[in-house]
């Protein structure tokens, strides 16, 4: 089968491994992978596309490393409460009425709302996951999906849900042409027992999986382990085996210096949430220190209920800002490392190869911003726009693995209009339950 070949001209594009970050020219892909990017016109034969960059901003696809995409049915639905008090009162009673069919169009929303807005990777972690990677498949979309699993209920009921997760990471991994991969996620360490962690580190094993899982999210939930446990999260994981594991953690806000070497010694790699962290009052992340020390810091949105959208543009220009703030330090996360960080380094957490930069091999996973608006007008330095200007609305062009899914900011592999008016319909449903 021939290839399909094609080029961009005249565009600009964020190369962050170059000493510019920037340049304008050229982009050739062939089928899923980028075989030149350069300042120089390439050659190329008669048969290739060739496609106007002129007016776009070329950067890497966004990788979104946490979230919980079929919570966008609750967002707005409990809002400025403390995380224990909205998780109990208001989230876990509505998400115990989820049905398949409730997941599967509240994923749906959000992959609309990420793929619009530049997001062509992330993680999910939820329940009814085969739903979600129904919904991941269709998209053309690329997801690393895992069965969150929560251990406060009866053995039986534990064994049954850590089988639906060997399951359902056996079924999908490496599916949808290698879009999907999966993970091996106990929910917490407050919200599963010891002895049931140490199952899910063995189900890792068995499946050469990494594991992801929440650690340190708020004072309180740190505390709450001393006092069970008699250890901080971060010691109490490294007990149980946890990472011996190749392991990806949401928030971590609440470490101390010795924590953050024992991440960095282990080489697990963090999911920085700074909208959610903000609003849910949880706190803000040591991430300079986090990356001093050498460990890969991404960022996430956490689901739509506790942000309450999933544009990551807006994650960057936060973990970029909050720092400088807490810090007192205008130079503690420039905007460059806040574009990596939303882009390779997210690749990075999620232990993808072959992601998160626009270079000669890399995967087509990229997306074009309109810069002909006034909010990028002058043109002096667009990686400072993209991260304290733009926002996931800029978004006009995506393609994943080679493949627009985007065009001129229209989703073409799903049915927006549907899906809205679904997603609508399974919110009014589960109030009436």
């Amino acid at each position: 089968m021939r290839k399909h070949k094609w080029m961009i001209k005249n565009g600009s594009f964020a190369v962050l491994e170059n000493e510019k970050s920037t340049l304008r020219g050229y982009m050739v892909v062939e089928d899923h992978l980028i075989t030149y990017i350069g300042e120089e016109e390439p050659q190329v034969d008669e048969n290739t596309e060739i496609i106007d960059g002129t007016h776009l901003f070329f950067m890497p696809g966004l990788v979104n490393t946490h979230g919980h995409t079929a919570m966008s049915l609750l967002r707005g639905y409990g809002d400025d409460l403390a995380l224990q008090v909205w998780l109990q009162e208001k989230m876990w009673p509505m998400e115990a009425k989820f049905t398949a069919d409730d997941v599967y169009w509240g994923t749906s929303l959000s992959v609309i709302e990420m793929l619009k807005g530049g997001t062509t990777t992330f993680l999910d972690m939820y329940d009814h996951m085969d739903q979600v990677a129904a919904v991941t498949e269709q998209s053309g979309m690329r997801g690393v999906l895992t069965r969150g699993v929560i251990g406060l209920c009866p053995p039986d009921v534990q064994n049954h849900k850590l089988a639906e997760a060997i399951a359902f990471a056996k079924d999908w991994h490496g599916k949808a042409g290698g879009r999907i991969t999966t993970m091996i996620s106990p929910h917490a360490p407050y919200t599963c027992p010891p002895d049931y962690i140490e199952k899910f580190v063995q189900a890792a094993h068995d499946l050469d999986l990494p594991i992801h899982t929440h650690m340190s999210e708020t004072a309180a939930e740190v505390e709450q382990n001393v006092q069970d446990y008699g250890l901080r999260p971060v010691a109490h994981l490294q007990k149980l085996g946890v990472f011996s594991r190749p392991t990806l953690v949401a928030h971590a806000v609440h470490l101390t210096n010795e924590e953050i070497d024992i991440l960095a010694a282990h080489q697990v790699t963090v999911s920085h949430n700074p909208g959610s962290n903000l609003k849910l009052a949880s706190g803000v992340a040591r991430v300079p220190e986090l990356l001093k020390a050498g460990v890969t810091v991404s960022l996430g949105t956490d689901g739509p209920a506790s942000n309450n959208n999933l544009d990551m543009f807006e994650e960057m220009r936060l973990a970029a800002l909050i720092h400088k703030g807490v810090t007192g330090d205008p130079t503690a996360i420039p905007a460059a490392e806040a574009l990596r960080m939303g882009t390779v380094y997210g690749a990075k957490s999620l232990f993808l190869e072959g992601l998160g930069t626009l270079a000669a091999g890399m995967k087509a996973d990229f997306i074009a911003l309109n810069t002909d608006q006034a909010h990028f007008l002058p043109h002096t330095d667009f990686i400072s726009h993209a991260v304290y200007s733009a926002s996931a609305k800029d978004v006009e062009h995506v393609w994943v693995d080679g493949k627009q899914v985007v065009k001129n900011g229209v989703c073409l592999t799903l049915d927006e209009e549907k899906i809205r008016r679904e997603a609508q319909s399974a919110f009014e449903r589960l109030l009436t339950l």
